[in-house]
């Protein structure tokens, strides 16, 4: 299968071609998470041929994960399989031409910075703002673009963080304190959800690999059931202790 035949009906978007085709193959990118976000994430860039794909993630994989995860299946849940490694194992069927990194860690304070260092983009795939804390942190302050991503039941954020912009921790100073906000668990998620919010992640990073001008700069908000999208422009915060905006 040729290269252009591959991606030829991604080449014909007026905002890719063959140049931006190229620019796809060079890029790199993080995804931390390999659940529900990180595996619509990871299907997508694999498919638009994204060059390098790392996927860093340290838990196994249940029956209840099939609902909503789209790279797994029955027998990896029998098997009780790592999520990075089942998903690099299944993107390497779904395209052999990309490299795929899978890492089955935990990300902290000691490994963040060597997992975002080298890459064009990081993409969350997390439920845990402890993790995306950190992700912000070593992002900034390395000049990594990064894209928060978060869903619970029919609902969805996302939001690119950018060298120049407001950071997460403008967004969200501090963690919300546990016990004071609804849960997957509690809550439930729709699996669509996850395909649409992974899928505006997963478009956004394109965008910043390709250098685009018209990478969003707000907060999107998704509601499913509703059909409802809202954009919410985030003020930079001059007491950041992040990005430190004046």
């Amino acid at each position: 299968m040729s290269f252009n035949s591959r991606y030829q009906r991604q080449i014909a978007f007026k905002d890719i071609g063959e140049a931006g085709q190229a620019s796809l193959r060079r890029g790199r990118a993080t995804i931390i998470g390999v659940g529900a976000l990180g595996t619509a994430i990871a299907n997508s860039l694999a498919r638009a041929g994204l060059g390098f794909l790392r996927l860093v993630d340290s838990d196994r994989i249940e029956e209840s994960n099939l609902q909503r995860q789209m790279l797994f299946d029955e027998a990896d849940a029998r098997a009780n399989s790592f999520k990075a490694s089942a998903a690099a194992r299944r993107l390497g069927q779904i395209n052999s031409g990309i490299v795929i990194e899978p890492l089955v860690m935990r990300v902290n304070a000691d490994n963040v910075v060597p997992l975002v260092s080298d890459v064009d983009v990081v993409l969350d795939g997390s439920d845990n703002f402890e993790v995306r804390y950190m992700i912000n942190d070593a992002c900034v302050r390395l000049g990594v673009p990064w894209i928060y991503g978060g869903v619970l039941a029919d609902a969805g954020v996302s939001m690119n963080i950018l060298p120049d912009g407001p950071c997460f921790r403008c967004l969200m100073p501090e963690k919300p304190e546990t016990g004071s906000f609804a849960t997957p668990e509690t809550a439930g998620v729709l699996n669509q959800i996850t395909g649409i919010i992974g899928s505006i992640e997963a478009v956004e990073a394109m965008k910043i690999v390709l250098g685009g001008k018209d990478v969003r700069r707000s907060l999107l908000s998704v509601s499913l059931w509703d059909a409802a999208f809202h954009t919410i422009d985030i003020t930079p915060n001059p007491a950041c202790p992040t990005c430190g905006h004046t």
